[in-house]
């Protein structure tokens, strides 16, 4: 790991909708702080609505900060100056690769793009790509439709690695293939992460593809992001009661004590957005804002971090939790 490749500072991204007469103001990304190292897969995990994906094109550069800041190794964010450097691959290969454009020339486009190089050399570039993602370079002479959703998916991979980029988020990038096909991505990101030593942000609903190609793992709720911890932290002692939930979803048996209520995911005039829905929230979570502290190698926002910590299976019972001071 090195310095800072990408940093966000108190981050917060606004969206506004209505009419003028009743403009409404719902905030996506909230005074988000996070960085990302080259060579690091920093994991992205949270409901629907999080603000996932949202986090990521503000990495990317595709949507400006309504407030803080973000910096590219240091340097106030300019995408013209970062062309080529920043790539994304998405959940459906299918709405990003073009159905009447040829692979090879799907590949190619971001060289095009840039004007990079001659045609033959660009040619050459695709084959490269093509056999460094598993792929045969016959491939390129074919459409999309006659790929399967494994291969297709490659090819985006390709696309995005043919600029050497130094940041690469990856949304949703396995969640609609088969799971046999899942691993072989995933193992595939590793590879060529270890090869190529781009940054990533893995963005994903499922939590073991997560931990296996994260080096650590920020836990979005309502914008917010409420935990940051390495991998093994994460799935051993997550010491957030909304990462306990999450992983209750897959485990039900080791943390069956933190299900989510069911209440509003951003009560209004609540300070702890979490409080309404948290099995642990005490009167102090709705009219003090937790702020995010370091706990065990993590960095948590709740004021019952300490407990859920040691509670390092999620088996005991809520009510042998210490109660409010």
């Amino acid at each position: 790991m090195s310095e800072p490749l990408i940093e966000l500072v108190n981050a917060t991204v606004t969206f506004s909708d209505g009419p003028p007469w009743a403009r409404r103001h719902v905030p996506a990304v909230l005074s988000t702080t996070i960085s990302v190292n080259t060579g690091e897969t920093l994991g992205i995990v949270g409901e629907s609505g999080s603000g996932k994906s949202t986090l990521g094109r503000l990495c990317l550069g595709l949507i400006r900060p309504s407030h803080g800041t973000v910096t590219f190794n240091g340097r106030n964010f300019n995408r013209t100056e970062l062309r080529g450097q920043l790539q994304i691959v998405g959940q459906h290969p299918d709405s990003s690769l073009n159905p009447r454009l040829k692979n090879g020339t799907s590949i190619a486009e971001p060289l095009i793009i840039t004007k990079s190089g001659s045609r033959q050399e660009r040619r050459s570039r695709v084959i490269e790509m093509l056999e460094l993602v598993g792929l045969d370079t016959s491939l390129a002479d074919r459409y999309p439709h006659e790929l399967s959703g494994g291969q297709r998916q490659r090819v985006a991979i390709a696309r995005a690695l043919i600029t050497n980029p130094r940041l690469i988020v990856f949304d949703e990038v396995v969640s609609a293939l088969d799971v046999s096909v899942q691993a072989q991505i995933l193992s595939l990101i590793k590879e060529l992460q270890a090869k190529n030593g781009f940054a990533a942000i893995f963005i994903s609903h499922d939590l073991s593809a997560v931990a296996y190609v994260s080096h650590r793992i920020a836990v979005m709720y309502a914008g917010e992001i409420v935990d940051i911890a390495p991998s093994l932290a994460f799935y051993g002692r997550a010491a957030h009661p909304y990462a306990r939930a999450l992983q209750a979803a897959v485990s039900p048996a080791k943390h069956s004590g933190y299900r989510l209520l069911d209440a509003p995911t951003r009560p209004p005039n609540m300070a702890c957005p979490l409080a309404l829905r948290c099995p642990l929230a005490v009167e102090r979570c709705q009219r003090e804002k937790p702020a995010a502290r370091e706990i065990e190698g993590q960095r948590v926002a709740c004021h019952r971090a300490e407990e859920v910590a040691q509670d390092l299976l999620g088996q005991l019972p809520l009510q042998l939790l210490k109660s409010d001071s």
